[in-house]
């Protein structure tokens, strides 16, 4: 996948070695490097347990200030007590010293299995005695932090501000252990805007909300999500300040951006064939649209009807039922793509046309409560038997 476009924004440079952190034969370590020093934000998993470089990067991430992002595939370092929270530190000490950075400014990544400690001594040897940053580019850096990604995830979008021209580009992973919030996966996001750490924070929480923490594979929440921002401003814009004209147009291209990534997660899902689109209308509130949503998006018994291309409308309505927000049964319509099968909470006797509409390679199943004007979407995946079968063997 060579032939991959992106922009790719000022001053950011990037290497990627083997470590065989979890094998031999393929680069997993991406290091991600500005020029200059980095307004940094972030947002991590809201999973109690949190992997050591998630608790490393979250106090770190308060100083408000980034150069380096180092990240690993192929072992989580989650659940590794105290030796993995020192790891952490020894994988962005390696990095500071290659980079000649304040080891404070480096940022730490990892995504694989749980429970096992990094080979940390093999990791700190090659990432220090690494002599020339800006010998791989953010492809690169894309393919390296993927685990059971079948394809590297990379968007980027551009905006003038004033006469200047800002490019935002971002790299993602995730296809297993998807689930709000925020989804599992991995994103580094490098902008050359300029823009206060206020506005970048505040930016980034909406892009994610409506783009990351609205979308689910599998149901399940990793140890290890995170977000990272590094914005070095050397596009010699006005910094871009909350409340702006210039604010909403970089917040909507990092929703862009954001929203690319994720569809890409969705769509490489595990074992996955369809996309899924769940889309809720009609109700009292987003947050009540979003409930009801995530209870049909992230249904097993939905997603292997999908899958088998059965217009079972009962699991639908049925999984609205248990997600908690009161609503009339009776007057519920639901859609799969543009066939009505229920119609005030009763069916049309049109499972056959609905039927047909599964076929496609994207599956919009459409809920109406008829409560109020709030309407909400998640995008989630089929469920096959290829799930299982990835997930059975994933530590061998």
């Amino acid at each position: 996948m060579s032939d991959i476009q992106y922009h790719l924004p000022e001053g950011f440079l990037f290497t990627t070695v083997e470590a065989a952190v979890k094998k031999p034969g393929r680069k997993d370590i991406a290091i991600i490097y500005s020029t200059v020093s980095a307004v940094a934000s972030g947002v991590f998993t809201s999973n109690v347990v949190k992997a050591a470089p998630v608790l490393l990067d979250m106090q770190r991430i308060k100083g408000g200030k980034g150069r380096a992002i180092v990240a690993n595939s192929g072992n989580a370092n989650a659940c590794t007590g105290k030796r993995g929270f020192k790891d952490a530190q020894k994988m962005s000490l390696a990095a500071s010293i290659m980079l000649e950075c304040p080891e404070t400014e480096v940022f730490v990544a990892s995504t694989g299995v749980i429970g096992a400690p990094l080979p940390i001594d093999r990791m700190f040897s090659i990432i220090s005695a690494v002599k020339t940053i800006g010998d791989s580019t953010l492809l690169d850096a894309a393919r390296a932090i993927m685990t059971t990604d079948s394809f590297p995830k990379i968007a980027s979008a551009q905006i003038n501000i004033g006469g200047k021209t800002a490019t935002i580009a971002a790299i993602a992973k995730g296809a297993g252990m998807i689930c709000p919030n925020m989804a599992t996966m991995l994103c580094f996001v490098l902008t050359d805007a300029a823009i206060t750490k206020d506005a970048l924070d505040e930016a980034l929480i909406a892009a994610n909300d409506n783009s990351f923490n609205r979308i689910t594979v599998d149901g399940d929440m990793s140890t290890n999500d995170t977000v990272l921002v590094l914005a070095n401003g050397l596009a010699a814009n006005k910094p871009i300040s909350s409340g702006t004209k210039a604010f909403n147009m970089f917040k909507n291209a990092l929703s862009d951006v954001l929203m690319s990534l994720a569809e890409m997660i969705v769509k490489d899902g595990e074992g996955a064939t369809k996309v899924m689109k769940v889309l809720v209308k009609g109700a009292q509130s987003v947050d009540d649209a979003t409930i009801f949503a995530r209870a049909v998006a992230n249904s097993l018994l939905v997603k292997t009807a999908v899958y088998g291309c059965d217009a079972n409308w009962g699991r639908v309505i049925a999984a609205c039922g248990r997600a908690g927000v009161d609503f009339d049964p009776y007057a519920v319509d639901i859609f799969f793509g543009s066939v009505r099968v229920v119609k005030n909470g009763l069916t049309t006797n049109k499972d056959a046309e609905a039927a047909q509409q599964l076929k496609a390679g994207t599956v919009t199943i459409t809920i109406n409560f008829r409560l109020g004007k709030a309407s909400a979407q998640v995008l989630s995946c089929d469920l096959t038997e290829e799930y299982i079968k990835i997930n059975a063997d994933y530590r061998t």
